[in-house]
């Protein structure tokens, strides 16, 4: 196997840097796993992957997920300048 020449090399740099930035945006990412899940990236470290089936359902959960929200958020920590 031939060694990468420097051209190579540099446009591989680049292509790595551009991915990582755009994992730095803040901006949430939606894969398909290889077990046929959905992994959304960008909310913390690690993905949150769930089935289509558990997506659905915590989907039509979402009033009460935001309601139940407000309700405790004096408990809840909350991070950035713009937490009250």
């Amino acid at each position: 196997m031939a060694e990468p020449t420097y051209e190579e090399l540099k446009a591989k740099v680049a292509e790595l840097e551009k991915k990582q930035t755009r994992q730095r945006s803040g901006a949430l990412e939606f894969r398909v796993s290889e077990k046929g899940a959905v992994s959304v990236y960008g909310m913390g470290r690690f993905p949150v992957t769930l089935y289509y089936e558990q997506w659905t359902r915590l989907l039509e959960a979402a009033p009460q997920l935001k309601e139940f929200l407000e309700e405790n958020k004096t408990k809840l920590k909350l991070k950035g300048a713009g937490a009250e």
